[in-house]
């Protein structure tokens, strides 16, 4: 990409299906044998401090070898080896990772594992839900803090997305809480200092799905016999960690509030309940949400199939790349280097068996330049 313009954006890597590094051949045969790769989606693509590429994959169906995946190059071919190791990855252990979506790599260079806990939607085995926060420069666990059930339902919840700021010492997490009727959708406040953890916006408006929403990419209804119902989904911090954005897939609409009153744990449910912003229709559903070091707040367009940024002093949002390729934009991250990577995975239509696995762009990442200076808001000075 010589001469980049704003918006010019180019594929990073394609798959028609996920493929691993096995540590052993029996592995390798049991997962092609049983086609667990029909299963595997990519969701989380983050990249470090030294420009190395990781990838989670959910464990939403059976055979996932790895959850948290680091991307490696084998004769050209862009293949996945569990990461941190093999053992951090092992079902069924709660210590271990379960089933990671979204997460973050901070400005320390250490990841924040979101373990959602349930395999294959099945309730959560006690300490499975999870924060986990690992050193990538050192390789060593930082601490791993436990999401109880009062925090987060073993049977409803569904973590979604997480986004932190230590410069003033806490992470906020998004809960889509898909499991049950009604949802139980939330979101997850927890203060690096204190430890402590606590549930707002618990079947908020904000954080539950839109009555008789039923939304379509490029033409296919999702699902195709009946609508998709999920609560907060994507989530987004301002650059001066003053507001958090956020809002459920099945609904268009942006919601935010002012970060200083949820922070303060005291404060009364009711409070924050009349604090929450409603931003209004970003004229799309979305899956992943990010923010940059200027103060803009990126969104992915399901329906409009690309990428959108929201500009919270003027209240307008637009498209910023729209591609018809672009089916089902799910996560997004920042390279630091002037690009925003994101990517597409046809989650519908994965889950939904009507992927075409011959197809080589079924799984892509892609990368847009967005401005030499334009980095994640987690190095906003």
């Amino acid at each position: 990409m010589d001469n980049k313009q704003v918006g010019d954006y180019e594929i990073l890597f394609h798959w028609s299906h996920l493929e691993w590094i096995f540590p052993e051949e029996a592995m390798k045969k049991d997962f092609y044998q049983q086609e667990y790769w029909k299963g595997a989606m990519a969701a989380g693509f983050k990249t470090d401090r030294s420009g190395n590429y990781y990838l989670s994959v959910p464990r939403w169906a059976p055979g996932i070898p790895a959850t948290v995946n680091k991307i490696e190059m084998v004769e050209g071919k862009p293949m996945l080896a569990a990461y941190p190791s093999w053992e951090m990855n092992r079902i069924g252990d709660p210590n271990a990772l379960q089933s990671v979506l979204g997460w973050e790599i901070d400005e320390l260079n250490r990841a924040w594992f979101l373990d959602q806990g349930h395999i294959e939607g099945k309730p959560c085995i006690d300490g499975a839900q999870k924060l986990v926060c690992w050193d990538i420069t050192e390789n060593k666990l930082v601490e791993s803090i436990k999401i109880p059930d009062d925090i987060a339902s073993y049977e409803a919840s569904f973590l979604n997305d997480v986004m932190v700021d230590n410069a003033n010492g806490f992470v906020y997490i998004a809960d889509s809480g898909i499991f049950t009727d009604p949802l139980q959708g939330g979101l997850i406040v927890y203060n690096m200092r204190t430890k402590e953890l606590r549930r707002i916006l618990h079947q908020h408006e904000s954080t539950q799905d839109a009555p008789n929403y039923w939304f379509k990419i490029a033409g296919k209804p999702v699902w195709k016999d009946r609508p998709m119902r999920t609560g907060a989904d994507g989530i987004a911090l301002s650059a001066d960690r003053k507001t958090l954005y956020w809002c459920p897939l099945t609904s268009r609409n942006l919601y935010a509030i002012n970060t200083a009153i949820i922070q303060n744990f005291s404060t009364p449910h009711t409070k924050i309940d009349a604090a929450v912003m409603n931003l209004g229709d970003k004229g799309t559903n979305t899956d992943g949400m990010g923010a940059d070091n200027k103060g803009n707040i990126y969104y992915t367009m399901l329906e409009g199939q690309g990428i959108g940024i929201y500009n919270p002093a003027t209240g307008a949002y637009r498209p910023f790349i729209t591609d018809e390729r672009m089916i089902w934009v799910d996560g997004m991250t920042f390279d630091n280097k002037g690009h925003l990577i994101f990517n597409t995975n046809r989650l519908h239509e994965l889950f939904g068996g009507d992927l075409d696995w011959s197809y080589e762009y079924n799984l892509v990442v892609w990368k847009a330049f967005v401005g030499e200076d334009v980095k994640s808001y987690l190095y906003a000075v």
